[in-house]
Order: structure tokens, then C-alpha cells, then sequence
């Protein structure tokens, strides 16, 4: 990373200032400014790695206690721009948290985090900070930066802590006193010594809500998620069988899960998205899970173009749309649309898929006859 040429301290003030509001105009809530000295979270992280608790997501333990050291990421760093963009698309009504969790109630329903639901925010967010981070670099004459968002062996939630964009709740997500925690975070590494924000106070109190509604109870405590057994690593990050014991409570989230959000009671300050990227696309609101499991791995791809979901692969998205479809067993045993629709994928190529089809169909009380195989027109799926 270059050094940037010299500036005043009353420079650096004004164009702390000055990148703030270029922030706002770029679809921002808010952009808050940290030190990057995270020596105070290295114990918790090495505890956390330690105990396990990070599953199969190895990218977080192969840089150790470097994720807490961006300025040995990124030599020369000094500051981190934190900027915060909510998600909440524009036409969220009021009590959009009851209707949500409304539809964990409803059998057949399809249930993806809100997140998910329109285009990636790793590419909204990145394409934006790129054009912040290049509108201070033609201002200021030199900057060193380097932008990213969940995409970089970096704690980004201390780095939103101490900018006071937020505190760490007790679920470990970011909660603002003015947004929730309906919002994506995202930074640019810099050289530059601008002025410092002050961080935020904690304002979770005695509050349990989160802690106590956890379907697997993954919160082990205020601010200690075991991700083994959170639905949003269940369904996105393992690659593998979902545990058997599990599956049951997993329910009808098929991606991701919102449930320790849409309970907080913060979340009813939760703010709408100025950008129209988050926006729902493919009635991934409204959705059946009949009418998803029966998407094609060309039709997954085609229509979850540019989605988050994507990343998952058409296999994943079976196997997360099976377990739901076992599940919705528990309110509507037998159910001859869901039965059909299971028996349809029983012989997929995937070992995967037919492993838990085949565990949804005992949850319906439905034992397959030997041989029974999938429709012709998904016999030329690809193996995966």
C-alpha cells in the first residue's frame, strides 16, 4: 500500500466530513471511521476457533489471529471507513417482523433471510465503496486502500464497533439504536490518519429474546453462537449432510435464518434500503417449496442469477428444500403435493439429495419400492 502525501490535521478533518456525505450519496446509511487496533479481540477469537465452534468454515481459522491485525493484511493501514447499507427493501410494510414469523407456521411455505431475497450484497456493496474509495483518492491527491465486504481475513464487526456504527448483540450481530440490525457492513482499509469516531454503548440489557427463540439453540450464551449448529450455517455454509439431529428444528428455512432478528425488539427501528439492489426478485417472500424443488439446475441458475443463493449450487438448494418438505410432515402428514414432489427427486444423481429425500419421505411415513428412480426430465442433470 503507497503512503498518501502529508496532510493537516484540519485536512483530514474536513475530508472525514466530506467522505461521510459522499457516503450518504452513494446509498449509505452511515460511514464511521476506527482505528484498526483489534489486539482486544483476539482472545475471542482464538477461544472460538479453539472450541470448534467455526464448523467447516476453515477460511476463518487459515489466517489465526491475523484477522485481528488489518494492518498486517494490508501493510500501511491505519483507518478503517466503515459504511453501513440497509436492506429492507422499500415496500417492507409495518409488522413485516409478525408476518415473517407468521410463516414458519405455515407448512408448504418456503423461508429465505430476507437478505437473500434480492441481488448479492457482496457486489453491491464492494461496487460502491470501490467508487467511495476512488472519489477520496482524486480528492486527497494519493490513497492507499484496499475495499471489501465479508470477502477478506478481517473482523469486520469490531471494526463497525469501534467506528459506533454499532454494538455486538447478543446473537454477535452489529444492532444500531437507529437501524436494527437489518443491514450490511462493508470497509475500505486506508492509510490515511483521519479522525476517529467514538464507539457505540450497549444497549441489550437484560434482554433474552434472541438467546431464547434460537431454534437450535446455537446462541450458547450473550455474544457465543456455536455455528455448527446455526440454521444460516446449516443450510449455506456446510457442504455436506445436514445432522439428522438437527434437521427437525430446522423447519422451513430453507436459506439462511432471521429468526434471532425478527424477534429483537431493535429490529422494529430497522431502516428501508435507499437502493433498489435488495429488492425482492423471484417471490422468494411468498415462495412454496413445491414450486422451488421442482426447479431444474438450468432454471436455479438462470433465476438465481446474481442472487446470493446461488452460491450454494442447485445440490444444496435440494438438499435445504428436502428437509423442509419432511418437516412440513409435523402439520401435514402425507401431504400428496409434497410427497409427489419428494418422490419425484428420490432418484436424483446426487447421494446427497436422495439421502435427504429419502429422510423426508420417512417423516411423510413413505417407504420407497426398490428401484423407484427420478422423472426422465431430470435424468440428464448433471452428476455434481
Amino acid at each position: 500500500m503507497p503512503l498518501s502525501v502529508p496532510h493537516s490535521e484540519s485536512d483530514l478533518h474536513a475530508l472525514a466530513r466530506v467522505i461521510k456525505q459522499w457516503g450518504a450519496e452513494l446509498g449509505f446509511a452511515d460511514v464511521r471511521i476506527a482505528d484498526v487496533d483489534l489486539r482486544h479481540a483476539e482472545a475471542g477469537l482464538q477461544a472460538w476457533l479453539a472450541a470448534g465452534h467455526h464448523g467447516e468454515m476453515d477460511y476463518m481459522a487459515s489466517h489465526g489471529v491475523k484477522r485481528a491485525r488489518p494492518d498486517e493484511l494490508v501493510p500501511g493501514t491505519v483507518r478503517a471507513i466503515v459504511a453501513r447499507m440497509d436492506y429492507l427493501p422499500p415496500a417492507t410494510a409495518p409488522g413485516w417482523r409478525g408476518r415473517e414469523r407468521a410463516r414458519l407456521d405455515e407448512p408448504g411455505a418456503a423461508v429465505v433471510s430476507m437478505y437473500a431475497r434480492g441481488r448479492d450484497y457482496h457486489k453491491v456493496l464492494r461496487n460502491r465503496l470501490q467508487q467511495l474509495a476512488e472519489r477520496i483518492r482524486a480528492h486527497s491527491g494519493a490513497l492507499g486502500f484496499r475495499v471489501f465486504t465479508d470477502s477478506a481475513p478481517v473482523m469486520e464487526l469490531p471494526l463497525a464497533e469501534k467506528a459506533g456504527l454499532g454494538w455486538r448483540g447478543k446473537h454477535t450481530l452489529l444492532l444500531s439504536r437507529e437501524a436494527g440490525s437489518m443491514f450490511f457492513i462493508g470497509e475500505i482499509l486506508v492509510d490515511l490518519p483521519l479522525p476517529v469516531d467514538a464507539p457505540a454503548s450497549e444497549h441489550c440489557g437484560a434482554c433474552q429474546a434472541c438467546i431464547t427463540v434460537c431454534p437450535t439453540q446455537a446462541i450458547l450464551g450473550p455474544g457465543r453462537l456455536d455455528a455448527r449448529r446455526c440454521i444460516s450455517y446449516l443450510t449455506i455454509e456446510l457442504k455436506g449432510s445436514i445432522p439428522e439431529e438437527l434437521r427437525a428444528l430446522i423447519g422451513n428455512r430453507v436459506y439462511g435464518c432471521d429468526d434471532c432478528q425478527t424477534v429483537c425488539p431493535w429490529n422494529k427501528f430497522a431502516q428501508r434500503a435507499s437502493v433498489p439492489d435488495f429488492d425482492e426478485r423471484n417471490e422468494l417472500g411468498s415462495a412454496q417449496m413445491v414450486d422451488l424443488f421442482a426447479w431444474t439446475e438450468e432454471q436455479f441458475n438462470a433465476r438465481l442469477e446474481g442472487s446470493p443463493i446461488r452460491r450454494i449450487g442447485h445440490e444444496r438448494w435440494l438438499r435445504n428444500l428436502a428437509v423442509g418438505l419432511g418437516n412440513a410432515a409435523a402439520a401435514a402428514p402425507g401431504d400428496p403435493a409434497i410427497v409427489a414432489a419428494l418422490r419425484a427427486r428420490a432418484g436424483h444423481a446426487s447421494a446427497l439429495v436422495r439421502e435427504h429425500v429419502a429422510w423426508a419421505l420417512a417423516r411423510h411415513a413413505v417407504v420407497l419400492e426398490p428401484g423407484h428412480g427420478m422423472p426422465a426430465s431430470d435424468a440428464l442433470e448433471p452428476q455434481r
